[in-house]
């Protein structure tokens, strides 16, 4: 009787073991994946949106705000995923010298048990920098 309570109980522990495994493995690709997202989408808007015809006239490197704003929503939203709400805020946009301030948040919760629920905030604060 002893020996099959210990079976039971060793079943028992390596399941919810394996559970827990798996929802930090969720919460950490989501969280890797949403700030590599708001990272590289940040820099091509910047790019994106730089004037040019200020550098050509003088020299000067600086971005349109409309113009960031716009491409960063749109790739943002082309590549985030549709199984979570975003919200999506934007701090800072200084357009000379281009400098911009994002944070995004999402919500990540258990499938297993709707009661554990964690916020997924990342936060950029992106200088475009040039060689010369």
């Amino acid at each position: 009787m002893k020996e099959s309570v210990w079976a039971y109980f060793a079943v028992i522990f390596g399941i919810v073991a394996l559970a827990i495994i798996f929802f930090m493995q969720r919460v950490t690709t989501t969280d890797q994946h949403n700030y590599t997202l708001l990272r590289e989408t940040c820099e091509a808007a910047m790019y994106d949106s730089l004037d040019i015809a200020a550098y050509e006239n003088s020299d000067i490197v600086k971005i349109d705000q409309e113009k960031f704003l716009e491409s960063f929503l749109r790739r943002f939203a082309e590549n985030a995923s549709l199984s979570r709400s975003y919200v999506v805020e934007v701090y800072d946009i200084n357009e000379e010298p281009p400098k911009v301030s994002i944070k995004v948040s999402s919500k990540q919760g258990d499938t297993m048990s709707q009661n554990m629920e964690f916020d997924l905030v990342n936060k950029v604060d992106a200088i475009l920098e040039t060689k010369y």
